[in-house]
């Protein structure tokens, strides 16, 4: 009876509640992402913030929905990752060299965490330089900030190619049903918009940077947006009103090729297959990775015994019941920067449901600037129809907008969507 009147519920946007539990999710996220950023300075233990970051995160899952017989918790573990890293990092008590790392100054990182209510999982990243002597007075080092400009820039574009073709057309009827039947845009043709981006601040997206559709208890479905593929990389599908998709955006002010370092992989996700392990100790950590975090990644460092899961671990990554997360870095060990942005489709566009905060432009000194016609019209457009009272103010952003992105140097008047 239960399995019956369960598969009954409608886990898609069509139900309001859905979009509920993600919007509470979202915003708990963004509130452990403010004050986590906070916490990010220089000599501060990486291990020490992920660890604070989980805390927080917990507390924040448990005042809501309180009494109500639903899975939440952690969607992504605190994650914080230094210059050259690409994927999210969280180092382990158990590892010395790891435990003692701290953050130095001049550095990107990589902050990456999210919380999920009922299987609906929100997850952002946001990229941020540590505070050193030559960026005294809020003033970002020339490369740095044009490596933080082509992120923004290059996010804000993915974000509006996310559209489905005609959803926001205008004009007559007919006008919009020949938008709406036009092909969708290929990912060979996303890339190659995003690449003229990152270019024009002499940076290059980093290989394989992928979206994915995420679903209840899922972040990584069945389509997915694959940037710059490496070999034996692609995407598929193309998203869809309905939709929820976890866009994320990597830029390296080096070649953007990736390679693989020699360290412990510390991140891990259960998967959908199923296996009779045949070590008590994996046949435990398993149960415990199943009843704490379903299938969301977890770290190690998460679970009650840390030394025995570096062990229990081994077979079911053997046995394909967990899948790891190998640590990734830049081929050029050249600094890298990360963006990810959880986003709801709906019939209006795309609504931003956790995302990093809006970068102060007026931070980023560059003589560089994007020229490229095709994409600063792109970059003109709402992500989204205006609603109510707000529909005049959104009309008067829309000519700053396209101002910032070709003039940096210029105040900040919020060029994004919003």
């Amino acid at each position: 009876m239960a399995d019956t009147a369960e598969k009954e519920v409608d886990y898609t946007l069509n139900n309001p509640d859905t979009l509920t539990k993600y919007k509470t999710a979202a915003q708990i996220s963004h509130k452990v992402l403010e004050t986590v950023t906070k916490w990010c300075v220089e000599g501060e233990k990486i291990l020490t913030i992920c660890e604070r970051g989980d805390k927080l995160l917990d507390e924040e899952v448990g005042k809501v929905y309180k009494g109500k017989k639903i899975t939440k918790g952690i969607s992504h573990p605190t994650t914080v990752s230094p210059n050259a890293f690409v994927t999210p990092y969280t180092p382990l008590i158990s590892e010395p060299d790891e435990a003692y790392a701290v953050l130095k100054a001049g550095e990107v990182i990589k902050i990456q965490l999210g919380a999920q209510i009922d299987g609906f999982g929100t997850i952002v990243c946001d990229s941020i330089i540590i505070p050193g002597k030559e960026n005294e007075g809020d003033q970002i080092p020339e490369r740095e900030a044009d490596l933080l400009l082509a992120t923004y820039y290059a996010n804000e574009l993915l974000l509006r190619l996310m559209l489905p073709q005609g959803l926001l057309a205008s004009g007559s009827d007919e006008e919009k049903k020949a938008a709406s039947s036009a092909r969708p845009m290929t990912q060979s043709k996303i890339s190659s918009l995003l690449e003229k981006v990152v270019k024009s601040y002499e940076c290059n997206l980093v290989e394989s940077t992928t979206s994915w559709l995420f679903e209840r208890n899922e972040i990584e479905g069945k389509k997915k947006i694959v940037l710059a593929p490496g070999e034996g990389s692609k995407g598929e599908g193309v998203p869809e009103v309905g939709e929820v998709w976890g866009v994320e955006m990597g830029v390296s002010l080096g070649t953007g090729k990736v390679k693989t370092l020699d360290m412990r992989p510390t991140l891990h996700r259960r998967t959908a297959i199923t296996y009779a392990l045949k070590r008590t100790s994996s046949r435990q950590i398993l149960s415990e990775i199943v009843k704490k975090f379903g299938t969301f990644p977890f770290s190690l460092r998460q679970l009650d015994d840390e030394r025995a899961a570096k062990v229990g671990v081994v077979e079911c990554v053997r046995s394909n019941v967990v899948r790891q997360y190998e640590v990734i870095a830049d081929k050029d060990n050249a600094a890298v920067s990360r963006l990810l942005t959880t986003i709801a489709i709906t019939k209006n566009g795309v609504l931003k449901l956790s995302a990093p905060p809006a970068p102060d432009l007026s931070q980023y000194k560059t003589d560089k600037k994007i020229t490229d016609e095709e994409v600063l019209k792109i970059l003109e457009q709402p992500l989204s129809k205006p609603t109510g009272s707000k529909s005049k103010n959104k009309k008067k952003k829309k000519k700053p907008a396209k101002k910032e992105a070709v003039e940096e140097e210029e105040d900040d008047d919020d060029s994004s969507d919003e």
